[in-house]
């Protein structure tokens, strides 16, 4: 007699919540990292890890319920990335602060328009495509590992308790090192200045951040020598020439100066370069990204219903649209309401939807597919961003003035709106990667659907409070003039500084088009010597990544480019151990795990300096302690070498 099949649990409520639980955690890292560095890390991997462990504890779990869990975890996590437009409201001083609402409905009703745009484009882009995408592949990877060690009922003991503690040992050694550096026992970073020949400057800034190094380990070694270069370009020519053109002026402090330098010179330079070398990539792009378009209608008429693949329902796809569009244009009307565009919202709303249905699509199959390219944490989405907002800020250009407006209230509105937008990309960015997953491990789309859409309203909820309280702690570099922060050293936010920028010189405010245009060159050069590495079969360097070395500051590529330099000497060395592909999980696990004790450390000073109201709330010496760069050098150093050695060491079960 044929036994009954055994239910397997799926989308469960357990499962769900335990999604959100970690979402709280990576959410609020990536949106730390994100406005420190300019760089997110893909949550799938690390979440899967946390979700094994955590489903060990009770009998009736499965790979599948393990899969939700890091589906819900990884949505929230990619919809961080709307901090590269978002924080530009602050920016150019139209909010003070992150209000919750508005930001809530902007993330949640973006990136719910993104989980819905994904789902016509996953039959081409996922189940019939071959496309690499390396996170989908490798969650699934973990997935799958964990699932053996668990039937083998070696799950306390297996891969997936030595890859979550990995993931601890990282977080552990990072908090660690940011409560000493909080304390100012040990320095946060080391820098020095020094003059090059009688007028000129140049200068070496490192932080002491393994938050940083876990991102260089995470994005590679290709991306972290395009860093390298970056660097070299912006302090090894462009400030000392600058300098040398300006003059040194007397009795200057030439830390001072330099930084100078590089912020109102290099640093649009820097935007030039971005600008040229994200539209090379899409140019390069549209054939693969058009040719997947067109096959998704053909699949959509091939492929049957069977239960792994079938998607949400008609009804609940039509719903989720209806109610995401009456949020967008209650969001128009919310940021309208009392300014000088007053009297002209239905203009407003029109090209509101018309820029989110049509271009969010676009942007969102464009972004899905550059994932499932070269995976979600080296998309280029803030170089689609910046395409994204210079076209918004043109057409807004070519209508708004024929029927009022001040300049500022547009170019608030731009970034509000363009806000909606860039929330569908990111989803979009991350959900063909879980969708992926999915399909290696034999899940549901539809139920992988709903639990994106949970993620999104979870991360919704997470954003919001995590970034006012960043916003009120530290402030951001370039901000308009406000409530001034409790700390000197604000956060770089690099994309929204310059998508701010960009925003504010198309719509007619004052912008340095000659470094611009000296930065767009500079982008030309950099992608022919890319295209000539290319032809000769050599290492590459992506020129999004050497244009973001020049844009951002020396001590946040600095480390990112050693933890590319570690990455690539543990990857030579786990092809020595026993089972090396293992092995280098434990690399990644420990680098995700570097990134997510100093950002949540980063998000819990950032309430101490608000409730106390001091800078260095938690110091125990002066600012200037004469031992403390050793120190921190020393105990940096240390817990690098301790870790990899560790990883290296630990024992693979067969």
């Amino acid at each position: 007699m044929k036994k009954p099949e055994t239910r397997i649990a799926e989308l469960s409520i357990r499962g769900l919540l335990l999604g959100v639980a970690i979402t709280l955690i990576f959410t609020a890292a990536n949106v730390y990292l994100g406005l420190k560095v300019g760089l997110t890390f893909a949550t799938s991997i690390p979440a899967a890890v946390i979700s094994m462990g955590a489903l060990s504890l009770f009998r009736n779990t499965s790979i599948l319920e393990n899969n939700i869990v890091q589906t819900v975890a990884s949505a929230a996590g990619a919809l961080a990335s709307i901090i590269f437009v978002l924080p530009g409201l602050v920016i150019v001083g139209w909010w003070t602060g992150i209000p919750f609402w508005p930001a809530f409905f902007i993330c949640a009703g973006g990136g719910i328009i993104g989980v819905i745009f994904t789902i016509p484009l996953r039959r081409a882009m996922v189940t019939q495509s071959d496309l690499p995408y390396p996170e989908g592949v490798a969650a699934a990877q973990v997935l799958k590992v964990g699932s053996a060690a668990r039937d083998a009922q070696a799950a306390t003991n297996g891969s997936a308790r030595r890859g979550l503690m990995a993931v601890v040992y990282g977080a552990a050694a990072s908090l660690a090192l940011s409560i000493l550096t909080a304390t100012q026992i040990a320095a946060a970073g080391i820098q020095s200045f020094v003059r090059v020949g009688r007028n000129s400057v140049t200068g070496f800034d490192f932080s002491f951040s393994l938050a940083l190094v876990g991102a260089g380990h995470l994005v590679g070694l290709s991306v972290g020598l395009a860093l390298l270069l970056g660097v070299l370009i912006a302090w090894g020519a462009a400030v000392p020439f600058l300098a040398a053109a300006s003059g040194i002026p007397a009795h200057a402090d030439i830390a001072d100066f330099a930084n100078q330098i590089w912020r109102t010179q290099v640093r649009f330079m820097g935007a030039g370069a971005i600008a040229v070398a994200a539209l090379w990539t899409l140019v390069k792009l549209a054939r693969p990204v058009a040719a997947g378009l067109v096959s998704t209608i053909a699949a959509s008429r091939r492929v049957g219903r069977a239960p792994t693949d079938r998607d949400m329902g008609p009804v609940a796809i039509a719903g989720w649209v209806f109610v995401c569009l009456c949020v967008v244009v209650a969001l128009v009307l919310y940021f309208v309401r009392g300014t000088s565009l007053a009297g002209h919202e239905g203009l407003l709303s029109l090209v509101t939807l018309g820029f989110v249905v049509f271009g969010g699509f676009l942007v969102s199959a464009i972004c899905g597919y550059l994932a499932g390219l070269v995976g979600s944490t080296n998309s280029p989405i803030s170089g689609v961003g910046i395409l994204a907002v210079l076209l918004y800020a043109s057409i807004l250009a070519i209508v708004i003035p024929l029927h009022g407006g001040s300049p500022k209230t547009l170019i608030a509105f731009t970034l509000f709106s363009l806000s909606i937008v860039f929330a569908a990309a990111t989803t979009s960015n991350d959900n063909l990667q879980d969708l992926k997953t999915g399909q290696l491990v034999g899940a549901s789309p539809w139920a992988q659907q709903w639990a994106l859409i949970v993620g999104v309203v979870a991360g919704a909820l997470t954003i919001p409070p995590v970034l006012d309280l960043l916003t009120r702690a530290y402030g951001f570099a370039g901000q308009a003039a406000g409530p001034v922060s409790a700390t000197a050293t604000p956060l770089a936010a690099p994309q929204a500084v310059l998508i701010s920028a960009l925003a504010q010189g198309v719509l007619g405010e004052s912008l340095d088009w000659h470094m611009l245009g000296a930065g767009a060159v500079i982008g030309v050069a950099i992608i022919a010597l890319d295209e000539f590495l290319g032809a000769r079969k050599w290492m590459r360097l992506p020129p999004l990544g050497v244009c973001i070395g020049i844009y951002l500051p020396m001590a946040a590529s600095l480390p990112v480019v050693l933890g590319a330099l570690i990455s690539q000497w543990f990857k030579i060395r786990a092809r020595k151990a026993a089972d090396p592909e293992t092995t280098e999980q434990y690399g990644v696990l420990v680098a995700s795990g570097l990134i997510v004790g100093e950002s949540l450390f980063g998000v819990a000073l950032a309430g101490l300096i608000v409730a106390s109201g001091k800078e260095a709330p938690l110091a125990l010496v002066g600012g200037n302690f004469l031992f403390a760069p050793l120190i921190g050098i020393a105990v940096f150093a240390a817990l690098i070498v301790v870790l990899y050695r560790k990883m290296l060491r630990l024992r693979v079960l067969a």
